[in-house]
């Protein structure tokens, strides 16, 4: 069977992954594979319940997510620990694009969120074959903690009535949840605060001191008791405390996206804010545990599997879906060894949501709204966010303005931050490090011609500047490089020739061609010359295909300092260099530019 596998060609692998791994699959990694499933099933059961709620479906629907889109992501993706299913920042998302436009949880919700489902699949599955995985790396680790905290404020919000018991209306903004709770506050239902108390601070000592228990099924069952003793006690009428309902005990049912046009029209943009978002989290939790595992991640294929996962999802009653950090977390930490137990999880969640369904029925709504409280704490990135205000002041930019747009407007909030985020970028790019340089004259005998970055009391040649450019010269860049150009010669006129360390311009476009060219013109006019040395291929390759080889003048490209400066040295101007008392090259200790032995210079350097 493993040499039939090996014969498979290189297409069949790209269109069935799972071949690739499926040979590693021994008694062994099935038996460990088999007890992180089961672990990793306990884990989803109630994430799953509490994020479907968070979406405003029916709390079978975050099972469902759980199931179909988990099988097929583990198969189609490149990871071996991955888990695909429902997650917050996904929850939320999804639940403020539809909110808007039908009544949560009702048929016609359910339908769209569907076709969203389906749309973002689709387009997961676009850019994993157009190979676009390298696109992820565009959103920065700023964007996606600012994004997430506002999410986890968002997602805290919108349980307030429910902890409270407050009649409140769905799908509010944050503001006028704000507004709503003030008004309404003298309208709190003691008895639902007390369970959804109770709830939560189980819950919080659960997760610090029982770290082995699932605090959320801890949590659950204390809020339950509680809840249930209450309404034995007062009547449930009296204590107003709802429950979330038994569980349809069922396989996924199959499902149909709306695919009318009107629907289609509501879910594209939303679908592609969720695409992108769920890839983001999807490749970011793929490679920090392939950190551990020593794994390879393509970027590609997690597309592929993301989008095809949820392509599977939208006809099986799931919702979008995306990698899970804490279920693959928990997947890698029990020790899976293949993507198969990624797979088996969702078989295990399946039997258990067979055997205990009904006892949902059980569950208090104030319980689920707590269980939320300390998900959405736990979404906040403390460390990193009092890490980025004190050490980065243009990223505390980009992290607030994300926070507050994902406050404002969810949907929009992430792209408010990777826009802002990629203007800091373009504005470091388009201003390369430029460094005036002198030769070291400790060194001057080194033929290699060490030169070192000039400070105030270094001692330059009059004539001539030398500068270090690193980074690129492209079209956004081109200005700010002119001008520092400019600025040497209008600060000292006789300064009429420029020499350009090279060495760490990474890359040049058809503007910094035509801009290197027009220098060089310009300072021919002037009298002197524009000199490059330590060319890389690529910039090499730009000045000819851009026509500026002969601008620049191949006579003027070196590809070390020694040989530029003994070719610079005889075209500068010999009356200067008679009375110059820098003499910062070997040449000027040796003659002037013109041949003439130096008499004053009783220990020159020999050529």
């Amino acid at each position: 069977m493993n040499e039939l596998l090996k014969a498979c060609p290189l297409w069949l692998y790209r269109m069935l992954p799972f071949l690739r791994w499926w040979p590693n699959v021994t008694p062994q990694t099935f038996k460990a594979d088999s007890m992180a499933a089961l672990t990793g099933a306990l884990v989803v059961l109630p994430q799953a319940v509490a994020f479907a709620t968070i979406a405003g479906l029916p709390p079978e629907y975050g099972l469902y997510a759980a199931m179909v889109p988990a099988i097929v992501g583990a198969l189609w993706g490149s990871s071996w620990h991955l888990v695909s299913g429902p997650t917050t920042a996904i929850s939320i998302v999804v639940f403020a694009s539809i909110s808007p436009l039908a009544e949560p949880g009702s048929a016609q919700f359910i339908g769209l969120v569907l076709t969203l489902t389906f749309l973002a699949g689709a387009i997961q599955l676009a850019m994993g074959l157009a190979r676009l995985g390298a696109l992820v790396n565009f959103i920065s680790h700023t964007v996606i903690i600012g994004f997430t905290a506002g999410a986890a404020i968002l997602i805290a919000a919108s349980q307030i009535k429910n902890f409270f018991g407050l009649d409140m209306p769905r799908g509010a903004h944050f503001h006028e949840v704000l507004i709503q709770f003030g008004s309404h506050i003298t309208d709190i239902q003691p008895w639902v605060m007390a369970v959804g108390a109770v709830t939560l601070a189980s819950g919080i000592l659960a997760k610090r001191y029982l770290p082995k228990l699932p605090y959320m099924i801890v949590a659950m069952v204390t809020g339950s008791v509680v809840a249930a003793a209450l309404n034995a006690l007062y009547g449930a009428d009296a204590t107003g405390i709802r429950t979330v309902g038994a569980l349809a005990a069922s396989f996924p049912p199959l499902s149909m996206p709306d695919f009318s046009f009107t629907a289609i029209q509501q879910t594209i943009f939303p679908a592609t804010i969720i695409a992108i978002l769920a890839l983001t989290e999807a490749v970011a939790i793929a490679r920090s545990v392939a950190i551990k595992s020593d794994q390879r991640i393509d970027s590609n294929q997690e597309f592929v599997g993301q989008g095809l996962s949820n392509l599977a999802g939208s006809f099986f009653s799931g919702y979008a879906s995306s990698g899970s950090f804490n279920r693959s977390g928990v997947n890698y930490a029990a020790g899976a060894k293949t993507p198969l137990a990624a797979a088996m999880s969702a078989v295990f969640l399946l039997v258990i949501v067979l055997l205990i369904a009904p006892l949902a029925a059980y569950l208090p709504v104030p319980s689920m709204a707590a269980i939320l409280f300390i998900v959405a704490w736990g979404l906040i990135d403390f460390h990193h966010i009092g890490e980025i205000f004190k050490r980065h002041k243009r990223e505390r930019i980009v992290l607030a303005l994300t926070f507050v747009g994902t406050l404002v407007d969810l949907e929009k909030g992430i792209f408010l931050g990777i826009l802002v985020s990629l203007l800091f970028y373009l504005y470091r790019t388009a201003r390369p490090s430029i460094r005036e340089l002198v030769p070291l004259a400790a060194e001057l005998d080194n033929p290699r011609r060490k030169f070192v970055p000039a400070t105030g009391e270094s001692v330059a040649c009059p004539q001539m500047s030398i500068l270090s450019v690193e980074g690129s010269i492209f079209f956004g860049a081109v200005e700010h490089v002119q001008q520092a150009f400019r600025n040497l010669d209008e600060a000292d006129p006789q300064k009429k020739s420029l020499l350009i360390n090279a060495r760490g311009i990474g890359f040049i476009d058809l503007a910094g061609a035509e801009m290197l060219g027009k220098e060089a013109a310009r300072r021919r006019k002037l009298g002197g010359g524009l000199y490059l040395v330590g060319v890389q291929p690529d910039f090499c390759t730009m000045l000819r295909r851009s026509g500026q080889v002969d601008a620049v003048g191949v006579e003027q490209i070196f590809n070390h300092k020694g040989d530029a400066l003994q070719t610079i040295y005889p075209q500068l101007d010999n009356e200067i260099c008679r009375t110059c008392k820098a003499r910062i090259f070997r040449e000027c200790h040796v003659a002037l530019p013109d041949g003439t032995p130096r008499t004053d210079e009783p220990s020159a350097v020999a050529g």
